[in-house]
């Protein structure tokens, strides 16, 4: 089988938040955004779907989700059944890789090395942070949705107060997910309302939900300078990623991220 394509991503060093010219110690934080290339699947979600939940075969699935733990050398990770709502799982334990999640939620933390945390996408932003230190990990699922509860905003907020740190401790990076020019939303007003007015282009009805999402995470407190991006729109690269908005039928990647065991 070909290999599950993958874009790593590693969080730069030095000079982060309230540690300026140290070490941030993220050289023991790994990050991957999977793509739709590779994998087993048949068309529509062809090749590398990594969900059970969207009718493909369980087989090619599983196989999809081997491939891909074997390739990161992944020995466990915990991914959740998304739901679009704002809970956040702290420490939570691994689950099985070859069957569907259970464990409802959008967030996820931990400060256990080697556990890979998960979030499956196929337009929604997947939002990967860690400390400074490398000492936890987080992920986030910000649909719309999300982004209208301020998933971003209030998961800092609680990753400060249960791992006692500051949120200009934390870095961010946003995987690929729908592009400014391809987020419309023709019912704005009943969506998301006034106070996101200043995200919304009324002229061609569209939301800039990569500069909402990261103004969320710095009206949380995060640095400017540590908030990082992968610019790939999922509706614009059908090649390379699943969009429900371009096909209702589709197949999910993955984002993830985890501390290195051996670090």
């Amino acid at each position: 089988m070909v290999p599950v394509g993958v874009l790593p991503f590693r969080f730069p060093g030095p000079a982060l938040g309230s540690n300026p010219g140290g070490n941030s110690g993220l050289a023991g934080v790994c990050c991957a955004f999977t793509t739709r290339r590779g994998g087993a699947s048949l068309p529509p979600f062809d090749g590398a779907n990594l969900s059970f939940d969207e009718g493909d075969e369980p087989a090619a699935v599983t196989a999809n989700r081997r491939n891909l733990a074997a390739g990161l050398g992944l020995s466990a990770w915990c991914e959740l059944r998304q739901v679009h709502g704002d809970v956040l799982h702290i420490e939570p334990a691994p689950t099985e890789l070859d069957r569907a999640a259970s464990l409802e939620g959008d967030a996820l933390a931990t400060s256990t090395p080697g556990l890979a945390l998960v979030i499956k996408t196929a337009d929604c932003q997947p939002v990967l942070l860690a400390h400074q230190s490398g000492r936890f990990v987080a992920a986030l699922h910000v649909g719309w949705r999300g982004n209208v509860a301020n998933l971003p905003g209030s998961a800092v907020a609680r990753l400060c107060a249960h791992y006692g740190c500051g949120p200009d401790e934390l870095c961010a990076v946003r995987g690929p997910s729908l592009g400014p020019q391809a987020a419309q939303f023709t019912r704005f007003e009943a969506e998301f309302g006034p106070d996101f007015a200043d995200f919304y282009d009324a002229e061609v009805q569209t939301v800039d939900l990569w500069r909402l999402t990261r103004t969320q995470l710095m009206r949380a407190g995060l640095v400017s300078g540590n908030i990082f991006g992968l610019d790939l729109c999922t509706r614009s690269n059908p090649l390379e990623f699943f969009s429900f908005r371009a096909a209702r039928t589709t197949g999910r990647q993955m984002a993830l991220i985890w501390i290195d065991s051996g670090a």
